[in-house]
């Protein structure tokens, strides 16, 4: 493996950590790569903002690199795309070049616009409200109404680069109280439902 080699396995394990995968798969793919390009000990550590990789080759010469995670965010079609060239990778079937072209490609996959995502945010918090047990009508509006305030609230603290936890964590917040100040008005008999719901959007 050369320094040029590691610096793309590095890039695309930014990349990976970028666009929502679990860090023990960008911990997996790192060290596949680098074993597909002849590493014999690889030795990665990941976490949602920093990455380090060392890898040993054949003749005993360590090379490390790291690099900083400067966003956070779910992109699930750009997930597939770098997984997917991970595959090739670790099979061989692509030159340093190709490497480097394909995630040059894939960071310019568009996204589905703002409003079609804040739209499934409240979709998918009115579906789970309905899955777990909410069978009245206006629990699973007022779901489906706190998923899009989610939803806007998420992309806009996505868009600042805020961290993934507290977003996380103020989102809740957000639904929460929503669903609490459904039921001081009296507009709902029970929070429950429409809580659970939003939550696993979050999830």
């Amino acid at each position: 493996m050369t320094k040029s080699q590691l610096y793309l396995i590095l890039e695309c394990a930014v990349r990976l950590t970028e666009y929502g995968a679990e860090i023990y798969r960008v911990e997996e793919s790192i060290t596949r790569m680098c074993s597909a390009y002849g590493c014999v000990r690889v030795h990665s550590y990941a976490t949602p903002s920093n990455i380090i990789v060392s890898g040993e080759n054949p003749q005993g010469e360590v090379l490390t690199q790291t690099r900083r995670v400067q966003k956070s965010g779910t992109d699930i079609e750009k997930l597939h795309a770098l997984n997917d060239l991970v595959r090739k990778v670790c099979s061989n079937e692509i030159t340093d070049k190709r490497f480097s072209d394909e995630l040059e490609r894939i960071d310019k996959i568009g996204r589905f616009p703002m409003i079609i995502e804040i739209l499934f945010y409240g979709i998918i918090a009115g579906a789970f409200c309905l899955f777990f047990g909410g069978r009245q009508v206006n629990e699973v509006l007022f779901a489906f109404l706190i998923g899009a305030v989610v939803g806007v609230i998420s992309k806009l603290l996505e868009k600042i680069n805020a961290n993934k936890m507290f977003a996380r964590f103020l989102c809740s917040i957000v639904a929460s109280l929503g669903a609490f100040l459904l039921l001081r008005l009296g507009l709902v008999v029970t929070v429950d439902n429409i809580i659970i719901g939003n939550i696993m959007t979050l999830i």
